[in-house]
This record gives C-alpha cells, sequence and structure tokens, in this order.
C-alpha cells in the first residue's frame, strides 16, 4: 500500500481530464465533456491507453498498470471508481472497511470487494453492484482526503467500524490504528460523542475502552478478547522479562502467575533460524521459572476453549512456582 502511494505521487498522465482522482479515474460522461469522441474511447481502451476499471469508469491506462503490479492497487483502483461512479458532488465519501483499507488499518479476514461509501440521508441510495451506501451526515471534521478521494478520517473509521463489525472486528481495527499513532483515544471519544446516539455506540464504547495500541497485530489484539471473553486477568503486553544481563520482551504476561503467552503468526515456524531462536528463547525463560505458553492462529481463534484451559495450567504451576520461591525466600 505505501508503495502504491509513492507510485501514485511518481507517475503523471496526459490527454485525460484532471480528476484528482487515484490514476486518473474518470467516466465516460466526464470524457464526453472534455471532447472525446465514443470512438476515441474504443480506440484508447483497445490501444491499452484507457484501463476499464467497472463499465463506464476508465483509468490511465499505463497508471493502472503500474499500480496493479502492486499489493492493494485492485483494491485502490475499486475505491476509486466507486466514488467516479456515485459522484463525490453528491456527498459520496470512502468509509468503513473501505476507509481501513486506504489508511492501511488492520481488518479481520480476508479484503472484501465490496466498497463502503457514505451519503448523506435523503441522497439518492441506489447501490451499484459491489458497492454498499451508507447513510450519515458526517460532519466536515470527520472527512479528510487521501489519494483524491474524500475519505472518513482515522478516528471516525474506526468508531464506524466498531459501531457495525463484531466486537472483536473493531477492537482489531482500534488497536492497529492507536498502535500505528494514526489516533488517539481521545480522538476516538470525540467522534463517538457526536454518534453516542446511533445503533452500535454502546459496543463502539467498549471497543475504545478494551482498545490497546500496545498490541502489535490482529492476532494479538484477538487472543485479548478471547483472555476477556473466558474469564482470564487482563495480561501485561509487550512486558521486559530477564535478568541484568539479559532481557526479553514478551507477548502477554501474568506475574502474579509467572505466566508467559506467546502468539505466533506461520512466518516465525517457516524460517527454521526463527523458531530456533525461539526455541533457545524459551528454554532460557523457563529455566528462570517462568511458564512459556504458545499458540497459533487457529489455536486463538478456532480453538478459545483450549486456549483458556492451558493458560489456567500454566497458572496453577506457576503459582506453585511462585509460592515455593516465596518458601525458599523466607527461609534464606
Amino acid at each position: 500500500m505505501s508503495e502504491a502511494r509513492t507510485i501514485l505521487s511518481r507517475v503523471t498522465t496526459r490527454g485525460l481530464p484532471p480528476t484528482g482522482r487515484v490514476a486518473d479515474i474518470v467516466t465516460t460522461a466526464e470524457l464526453l465533456k472534455a471532447g472525446w469522441r465514443r470512438d476515441q474511447i474504443r480506440d484508447g481502451t483497445r490501444r491499452g491507453d484507457l484501463l476499464v476499471v467497472r463499465r463506464g469508469i476508465y483509468a490511465a491506462g499505463a497508471h493502472a498498470r503500474t499500480l496493479l503490479t502492486l499489493k492493494g492497487g485492485e483494491e485502490l483502483l475499486a475505491i476509486g471508481a466507486a466514488t467516479a461512479l456515485t459522484g463525490s458532488g453528491a456527498g459520496a465519501v470512502v468509509s468503513h472497511q473501505s476507509a481501513a483499507y486506504v489508511h492501511e488499518i488492520d481488518l479481520v479476514g480476508r479484503r472484501d470487494v465490496t466498497v463502503h461509501l457514505t451519503r448523506p440521508p435523503g441522497a439518492d441510495m441506489h447501490a451499484p453492484a459491489r458497492i454498499c451506501l451508507h447513510s450519515a451526515n458526517l460532519p466536515a471534521e470527520h472527512v479528510t482526503e487521501q489519494l483524491g478521494m474524500p475519505v472518513t478520517t482515522v478516528a471516525r473509521t474506526v468508531v464506524d467500524l466498531a459501531r457495525t463489525l463484531p466486537f472483536r472486528d473493531g477492537v482489531v481495527a482500534a488497536d492497529s490504528a492507536l498502535h500505528l499513532r494514526l489516533t488517539t483515544r481521545d480522538e476516538l471519544r470525540c467522534v463517538l460523542a457526536v454518534c453516542s446516539r446511533w445503533r452500535g455506540a454502546a459496543i463502539a464504547a467498549d471497543v475504545i475502552g478494551f482498545a490497546d495500541g500496545r498490541s502489535e497485530s490482529p492476532l494479538e489484539s484477538i487472543a485479548r478478547v478471547v483472555f476477556r471473553d473466558r474469564g482470564l486477568p487482563p495480561p501485561q503486553l509487550q512486558a521486559l522479562i530477564g535478568t541484568a544481563d539479559e532481557v526479553a520482551r514478551v507477548d502477554f504476561f501474568w506475574g502474579k502467575y509467572r505466566t508467559i503467552v506467546e502468539v505466533d503468526g506461520a512466518l516465525k515456524y517457516a524460517d527454521p533460524l526463527r523458531a530456533r531462536a525461539q526455541l533457545d528463547r524459551d528454554s532460557w525463560l523457563r529455566s528462570l521459572g517462568y511458564e512459556v505458553v504458545h499458540f497459533t492462529w487457529d489455536d486463538i481463534t478456532t480453538r478459545p476453549e483450549l486456549v483458556a484451559t492451558r493458560i489456567r495450567e500454566a497458572f496453577r504451576r506457576g503459582a506453585l512456582l511462585a509460592a515455593s520461591l516465596g518458601a525458599a525466600g523466607q527461609r534464606a
């Protein structure tokens, strides 16, 4: 996505009416108004000067083809085409999951091909294919511009997602935005105050209260929700543990129970050197008297009860060890 932004800042096109949209996206009507004939549009498409993004929507060919080679390029073209099709002059603003994508906020699951836009109440709400239209009045301070498109601000985007998605998904988005320092908790609360009477506002308030910018990945965010839902005490995040000579930073730590939990993505195990280093670190932490438990994405997302059971078992072992260490200290 960042690479796509760099390309967008460098590539210029000629011959198309200036729209300011990503990849100079333009509608048939705009081309005709600028003096193009329909046969010129057809010829431009055949030559590759124009690329059809969707029916009646074109992008500058060289520009668009460059974007399509980059991660996120296809989604950016789809979002730009949707804003052109619905007409930003009618108040259409990129919002919800699509705004999260533009802002590079983490979301759960695969990218949705549907483009989400918000328009004022009373506007024509006919939604073309693969476009989801939301109805709401957006204060000027809730709208910004990205890549030539009107987009809800990061704070408004997070609140909209927290109102409309499951709690877990809202936490992932909120954690990501806070971790990347794209917004603050105070900004989220200010936006929520405007939407306090809207459907889902209570859930959004819970999400904002629970969100923590120290979560460094969607998996860590989902794990925190699993811990909460299964009645586990809140852990310390990104704790530093070790000796005066060596320190390790761990995902989750419960000091009372001397228990460490790490959540691992597939990449950690795909790299043999990284996996070996993890095993060595675990052995060292255990030699210091800590319980170390690892969980994968599948564990966290499909076996939450097993996760809670294993952590409670580690708590019991850790508490016994803590008690024995305390007794040994008193004897000494």
